[in-house]
């Protein structure tokens, strides 16, 4: 009878380990990003689901446990959520926040899960094709899930980010075709080392000193190697910075904690840090100055009252001002070029909001619910998809918080002649690792795009980054700070600004013929082989 109970539980065991595997890699993964930071776990991480993937379909486990993968990457990774509880200083009770606040992570976690069980459910049905075909089909499928979820609202945790900014090398690959090109190759070297474990025991190779490594694992060395050295070479090409394209931005953080936004005395806080930083950078020759999101947290038409505009008409420096614009009852979320006479010249409007923090999805059903997380009473909007963004200096490339997630707003923008990148974020609301997780993020910007970038937030980390990713100056945390650096105005395109992502609809194209080729040799060899 113990014997029976003893097996029944060994019997458990082996079928819990799948899913505590998938778990635990998938977790690895989450380690990749800030705060720890492993991001060489990321060209091994994916290996053991690969494995349980191929491995569960010749099995009795019809149900591969991707989805579990998916939950612990993107669940540790996007951790940071949990910062913004509570949210009393909104209005919304300890409770109510903690639920909202667990919603918000538990959502995006499941979402990340579905994503892989989608891709999971394609790579057991090649459980019994030739390798390089699981291989090639694996890396189009995941690149094109992500850039299906990137065309959504939710959109933060690529693969490619887990390289940012530890290994810029690799990071230089989205020059070629944005950061799938960088999922690709993590993708696909994982899929290699996976396939070498899969058929170990075929060790028979052409040169007798190789006979006994494996293949699959010599080409994923190769791969590895070659694609940083394709890295290293984008990433060892001189910058140009010629004396007539520089310009010396100041960045101001002012450190408003959140909870003070909404108060008179935050206000006094913000116009006096933001107008005595903007007078101290003034005094220090910069051309102009960068304010973080909702520096000023007030309308349009109240802004020419500021003591900072006032600043602005004093000592003639261009100014860039994030506060609230208005479109008819509703507002945005916007940046406001200030000339050397203190007259707005240009906006440029947010338009990729935070779901749940800027608006809320489905509000007719979850407004009665779900109170906004907005300062302002009322209904916050999008800025246009396809905004320019003009100043004194030339058109520039503008990023308000959430949309350095997106690289497609800088892509365009730069395609459409912008030439250094201006990012205004408020990270304030969540834990330290958030904010230096979107520093990764405005890095793959700029490499892709190859631009200069000047990014200024609330409590930090505000930065200077150039086109190689390098970090310039990057600020204290919760601190206020004061910097100016020059950056240089650029007009270059590479293959990413030209064509777009290009590299996922080829892999696409290209597997679904290999697919449908192989099919059809089937069909027909069992045609003429009755």
């Amino acid at each position: 009878m113990q014997k029976k109970q003893s097996k029944k539980q060994g019997e458990r065991l082996t079928a819990l380990l799948p899913y505590l595997i998938a778990l635990a890699s998938g977790i690895l993964m989450g380690l990749t990003v800030a705060p720890v930071g492993a991001w060489l776990l990321a060209w091994i991480a994916i290996v053991p689901l690969w494995v349980l993937v191929v491995t569960s379909a010749k099995g009795k486990n019809k149900f591969p446990p991707a989805f579990l993968w998916g939950i612990g990457y993107h669940g540790v990774a996007l951790s940071w959520i949990t910062g913004i509880h509570p949210m009393t200083w909104l209005g919304v009770p300890w409770l109510p926040s903690l639920a909202i606040t667990l919603f918000c992570w538990g959502f995006i976690s499941v979402l990340g899960g579905v994503f892989l069980a989608i891709w999971a459910a394609v790579m057991v049905r090649l459980a019994g094709q030739k390798p390089w075909l699981r291989l090639l089909i694996g890396t189009a499928v995941w690149c094109g899930l992500e850039s299906l979820w990137s065309a959504g609202p939710l959109w933060w945790s690529s693969l490619a980010y887990t390289q940012s900014p530890h290994n810029l090398v690799i990071v230089h690959l989205g020059q070629l075709s944005g950061p799938n090109t960088v999922t690709a190759a993590i993708v696909a070297v994982n899929g290699l080392i996976a396939e070498a474990y899969i058929n170990r025991q075929d060790t028979k190779m052409s040169f007798a000193p190789l006979r006994f490594v494996n293949k699959y694992l010599a080409i994923a060395t190769g791969l590895l190697i070659t694609l940083h050295l394709i890295g290293f070479i984008l990433y060892s090409r001189p910058i140009a910075q010629p004396p007539e394209a520089a310009l010396k931005v100041g960045i101001v953080q002012g450190n408003i904690p959140n909870r003070l936004l909404r108060s008179s005395e935050g206000f006094r806080r913000a116009q006096e840090n933001y107008t005595n930083g903007y007078l101290t950078l003034a005094d220090q020759g910069v051309d102009a100055v960068l304010t973080p999101e909702g520096a000023l947290p007030i309308f349009q038409r109240n802004l020419l009252e500021t003591a900072l505009v006032a600043a602005v008409k004093e000592k003639g420096v261009v100014a860039w001002i994030g506060a609230f614009g208005e479109r008819g009852d509703s507002y945005t979320i916007s940046l406001f070029t200030f000339n050397s006479k203190g007259e707005i010249v240009s906006r440029y409007d947010k338009s990729k909001l935070v779901p749940l923090g800027e608006y809320i999805p489905f509000e007719g059903i979850l407004g009665g619910l779900i109170q906004r997380l907005s300062p302002l009473e009322a209904h916050q909007v999008p800025g246009s998809a396809n905004q320019i963004f003009d100043t004194p200096f030339g058109r520039a490339i503008a990023s308000i918080c959430y949309e350095s997630a997106f690289p497609e707003q800088f892509r365009r923008q730069a395609a459409a002649g912008g030439q250094f990148i201006i990012s205004s974020s408020n990270d304030a609301h969540y834990t330290a690792s958030m904010p230096f997780q979107h520093h990764a993020q405005d890095i793959m910007r700029a490499i892709e795009s190859d631009r200069w970038s000047a990014r200024a937030t609330n409590t930090g980390y505000s930065a200077f980054i150039d086109p190689h990713g390098r970090t310039l100056w990057m600020s204290g945390y919760n601190t206020y700070e004061t910097h100016a650096e020059t950056i240089y105005r650029r007009q270059t395109k590479t293959l990413y600004v030209r064509w777009g992502d290009w590299l996922t609809p080829l892999l696409l194209i290209s597997s679904g013929g290999a697919w449908l080729g192989i099919r059809g040799i089937k069909k027909f060899s069992n045609v003429g082989n009755p």
